[in-house]
């Protein structure tokens, strides 16, 4: 069946935010403004979802004739869409799952604008952060009241094999049976697999009301556009809250094999349980891929070994081609998580006691003179060192697909990595390793390094 390319239409909302403020729509409205451009590339990447691209110059040159405006009416607020990628569209009609994204990123940035960085985040404490993060995630109603932790956070990365993806898909469909809720960075590839295979699961189950969430933020949704099967969509203003949002919201990992932004993930999750604060707090953490991805696990787990010590490699288990012994851990994991938050009257919904220190909490906006100060040597905290590890990798992410990194690289060449000539050495042959099984761009595409590592 074709469908149009193009396609121009006035979007109303669906069951909120029907009413916006004159200083709302004008702010959002300022075309040379920096509002209306972040809502631009938001909105192109929900309508665009389904896209085989992960990189955002590309789309934007694509839909370069693209435009959103907002409409306040006597009724309320619309949006007046022209140009509009064809494939969110049904015979003219926009798709629900699309309509429902576009004004959740409308509303999380009017939410975050207004209510969050008017504050002024710079100098904020720990716990400030915090609970910035838990307003953001309540604002977009994502907390529900449940008697059992359910929702495990499945990362992984866009750019896997099929037959990686298709296990995500068969680890999705045993924690679906198992009655678990699914999140993830709500793109494709080991984002879009677990919720694919849980949906169908839950159909089986006679669950409906089966909780998708995504969380993205505006630096990677270009790159990783929602897939279709999310349902609750939150877009957080940094990798840092973004990531936060995870560990706070979620109750347990899956970790699927990826690329740079999956070991991001890993030493985030790693360095926060690393920490003496949190030595008794149960997190359950699986790393899990097919057969074919065996190797790939072995380096990460001796990578880790070797950087941060065994200690980090007991906070994880390996499973490899078994999606049931996955899903059984993780429902085991969540009684201890019970056990626990009662214990410790804690809640369910939101992780409250686990720390993070702030070192993982700040943002980093990576820029040269921030990645080659980086401190990449082993003379200090194993949790520093992890905070600082996982920038290096955020560091490349965003040199690879997001667009003010694609535009730094461009203009100044690659990041340099400066550090320990041992910690480098294995820093750069995972990544090497990264290259090679093509885990830093989509299948086909060619990759440029867009880092150095140099040796002190």
């Amino acid at each position: 069946m074709q469908y149009e390319d193009r396609v121009d239409a006035l979007v109303a909302p669906k069951g909120s935010l029907e009413m916006l403020s004159q200083d709302e729509i004008s702010r959002l409205s300022e075309e040379s403004g920096p509002l209306h451009d972040l809502f631009h590339r938001c909105a192109l990447a929900i309508l665009n979802c389904g896209s085989d691209s992960d990189d955002p110059q590309a789309v934007m040159e694509e839909f370069k004739d693209f435009e959103i405006r907002i409409v306040q009416q006597e009724r309320g607020v619309k949006l007046q869409l022209k140009n509009a990628p064809g494939s969110a569209f049904v015979d003219g009609k926009m798709i629900s799952s699309v309509r429902e994204m576009l004004f959740s990123v409308l509303r999380d940035i009017i939410f975050t604008q207004h209510e969050i960085l008017a504050r002024g985040l710079e100098d904020a404490s720990s716990d400030k952060l915090t609970n910035v993060v838990f307003e953001l995630l309540r604002n977009a109603n994502v907390f529900r009241r449940i008697q059992n932790p359910d929702m495990i956070v499945c990362w992984g990365g866009h750019s896997i094999a099929r037959h990686e993806y298709d296990y995500t898909k068969r680890v999705g469909h045993e924690l679906g049976l198992r009655e678990l809720n699914i999140c993830t960075g709500c793109g494709p590839g080991a984002m879009k697999g677990p919720m694919k295979g849980a949906a169908i699961a839950h159909a089986k189950q006679r669950i409906k009301n089966g909780i998708y969430l995504g969380l993205t933020e505006p630096g990677i949704i270009a790159a990783e556009s929602p897939n279709p099967i999310v349902n609750q969509l939150v877009i957080m203003p940094d990798i840092e809250k973004r990531l936060e949002a995870f560990v706070r919201a979620g109750h347990g990992i899956v970790v699927f094999p990826g690329g740079a932004g999956t070991a991001e993930e890993i030493l985030y999750i790693l360095g926060i349980l690393l920490h003496p604060k949190n030595a008794g707090v149960p997190f359950p953490l699986v790393f899990t891929g097919p057969k074919e991805s065996a190797d790939y696990f072995e380096q990460i787990h001796a990578f880790i070994g070797e950087v941060l010590g065994s200690e980090a490699q007991n906070k994880y288990r390996i499973i490899i081609e078994d999606e049931v012994e996955v899903a059984r851990a993780m429902k085991q994991g969540m009684e201890e998580v019970r056990q626990y938050r009662k214990a410790h009257q804690d809640a369910f919904y939101y992780n409250w006691k686990l720390h993070i220190p702030e070192e993982f909490q700040y943002p980093f906006e990576p820029t040269h003179e921030k990645v080659r100060e980086l401190n990449l040597h082993f003379n200090q905290e194993t949790h520093l060192l992890a905070a600082d590890l996982r920038r290096a990798f955020s560091s490349i992410v965003a040199g690879n697909v997001k667009a003010q990194g694609v535009a730094y690289i461009k203009e100044f060449g690659p990041f340099e990595i400066h550090g320990d000539k041992a910690l480098l050495a294995k820093l750069d042959a995972l990544l090497q390793a990264f290259v090679r099984q093509q885990r830093m761009k989509l299948p086909g595409s060619a990759y440029v390094p867009c880092y150095k590592v140099i040796t002190d």
